[in-house]
């Protein structure tokens, strides 16, 4: 049975469209996982990013921080948080968080510190202010670079967000998990085809926010 088979079988069981192991179900918690550690990440690194590259310091600690975030295990660092914290949101949070702040940090830093100086320079020769310069002139240039961090910190997100249901959490992982578990390889196929499908999805949704938010000059330009 080849994979096609396989993907076809799982989407046409009606049983996995219903329920509490149902796909919308899945779909649904492994979509608020992945909303809920991005929110923290972007919350904690885009600040951070946007201070330090608007004022050029802090650079090569920022390096060595993003660079020992990546380092740690995800799942290693999840199963010692359950085993420490025991069940709830915490042990499956803190790897998605602290996985996905260094790419958001980083690109944030790098796509401020690449900002044409000329315009920065002219807005404060006519006395804006420090934040004015930062969220008026710098952060509409550096947005296609700070969106491209986000992106890929939403799509690490995304696909390692599976290793929930190894400590008994919910989220399109579960079918993977199960699937091995018990020998049925139509669900984890099936599992890994949804998980493709929603970093796809991603994309779609982050390129169209491109498009949006970003102005057609600055789009132009990138």
């Amino acid at each position: 049975m080849n994979v096609l088979n396989y993907i076809g079988a799982f989407f046409d069981d009606s049983a996995h469209w219903q329920g509490y192991d149902g796909i919308p179900t899945r779909f649904a918690e492994h979509l608020q996982y992945t909303l809920t550690a991005l929110g923290i990440a972007a919350a904690v690194g885009l600040p951070i990013g946007l201070l330090t590259g608007h004022t050029g310091r802090g650079g090569n600690a920022l390096a060595m921080i993003a660079t020992a975030a990546r380092a740690l295990p995800s799942f290693g660092l999840m199963v010692l948080l359950f085993i420490l914290l025991g069940l709830g949101m915490t042990p499956v949070m803190v790897p998605l968080v602290v996985l996905a702040i260094p790419p958001i940090l980083v690109t944030t830093y790098e796509a401020m510190r690449s900002v044409d100086p000329a315009p920065v320079d002219a807005a404060r020769g006519m006395g804006m202010a420090e934040t004015q310069i930062l969220f008026r002139v710098e952060l509409p240039m550096a947005l296609p670079l700070i969106l491209s961090g986000l992106r890929s910190a939403a799509i690490q997100i995304v696909s390692t967000a599976t290793i929930a249901a190894y400590v008994s959490f919910g989220g399109l992982g579960r079918y993977i998990i199960d699937g091995l578990y018990q020998r049925d390889y139509e669900k984890v196929v099936g599992g890994a085809t949804l998980v493709a499908g929603l970093a796809l999805a991603t994309l779609a949704v982050f390129w169209l926010l491109g498009r949006l938010a970003v102005s057609p000059g600055v789009r132009r330009r990138v």
